[in-house]
C-alpha cells in the first residue's frame, strides 16, 4: 500500500494535464515581384508591423503569373498575394494591408479614429484608384504591344497621368493636418501607397518638383529602416 505521501504525490502527479505539443507555424508567403507597386506597398506594411514572411518571387516581366502553377495558387492571376499559415489566400493590396493591420498588433496603419481613418483611406486611394491602374506593367505592355503605341508616346502617357495624379495629391496634403508624413507624425496605408508610386515616376523620368508636402514624406518614409528594407533594390529577385 502506499504511503500517504507517496499516494499523495502519486495523484498529485496523475491529475496534471500533459502539457500540449508546441506547433510552430510556417511564416506567411508573400507571392510578390520586386518591382511591382502593389507589392512593394505590402511589403512596407509587413516590415513596418515587423511580421516575418517568405518571399516568393513572380516575374511579372516573363509572364510566371500567367503560368499554370501560379494560376492555380492566383485566381485574378496577379500579385500580390498574401498565403496564411492555415492557407488562407489574400489578394489585392489594400485588403492585404489592412488584414494585416487588423489581425496583428504594433504601429496602427489605418487610424482609429473615423475622419482621420477616411482621410488616410482617401490618400491611399489617390494613388491605388487614380494613379496606379493607368500605369501598371500590363497597361503599358497594351499600349505597347497590343496598340502600336511607340516608346516615347507610351512614356509620355505614363508621365502625365503620373504628374496629374501626384499633383492632386500634394493638393489633398496641403489640406490636411501638418506632419512628417501623410497623415501626421507615423507612417500610414497613405503612406505605404505613396512612395512606390515615387519609385516608379522616378524609373520614368517624370518631373517630381512642385510637390513639396508629397516629397517631404516620401524622404520622411525612407529615412526608415522598414521602407529601406522593403524597397525593390533589396529584394531577393532585384534586377538592375
Amino acid at each position: 500500500m502506499l504511503s500517504k505521501r507517496m499516494r499523495t504525490a502519486s495523484e498529485r502527479g496523475a491529475s496534471k494535464p500533459a502539457r500540449p505539443a508546441r506547433f510552430i507555424l510556417a511564416p506567411m508567403k508573400l507571392y510578390n515581384y520586386f518591382r511591382s507597386s502593389a507589392s512593394f506597398r505590402v511589403r512596407i506594411a509587413l516590415q513596418l508591423k515587423g511580421l516575418a514572411y517568405e518571399y516568393v518571387p513572380v516575374h511579372l516581366a516573363q509572364g510566371e503569373h500567367l503560368r499554370e502553377a501560379f494560376a492555380a495558387v492566383s485566381a485574378d492571376q496577379l500579385v500580390p498575394l498574401l498565403e496564411l499559415p492555415d492557407g488562407t489566400r489574400l489578394s489585392q493590396s489594400m485588403a492585404i494591408i489592412e488584414y494585416l493591420d487588423e489581425a496583428h498588433g504594433g504601429v496602427r496603419l489605418v487610424p482609429a479614429d473615423p475622419v482621420a481613418r477616411a482621410r488616410v483611406r482617401a490618400l491611399a486611394q489617390s494613388i491605388a484608384c487614380e494613379i496606379h491602374p493607368l500605369n501598371n506593367l500590363r497597361v503599358l505592355k497594351y499600349l505597347s504591344k497590343e496598340l502600336g503605341v511607340s516608346e516615347d508616346v507610351k512614356n509620355t502617357w505614363y508621365r502625365h497621368w503620373v504628374r496629374t495624379g501626384l499633383e492632386a495629391f500634394e493638393r489633398q496634403l496641403a489640406q490636411g493636418p501638418a506632419g512628417a508624413f501623410c497623415h501626421g507624425d507615423s507612417p500610414t496605408l497613405a503612406d505605404c501607397c505613396l512612395v512606390p508610386q515615387i519609385f516608379n515616376a522616378r524609373r520614368f523620368d517624370t518631373p517630381l518638383d512642385g510637390l513639396p508636402r508629397t516629397m517631404a514624406a516620401f524622404d520622411a518614409c525612407m529615412a526608415l529602416e522598414a521602407f529601406q528594407k522593403a524597397q525593390p533594390s533589396a529584394c531577393p529577385d532585384a534586377q538592375g
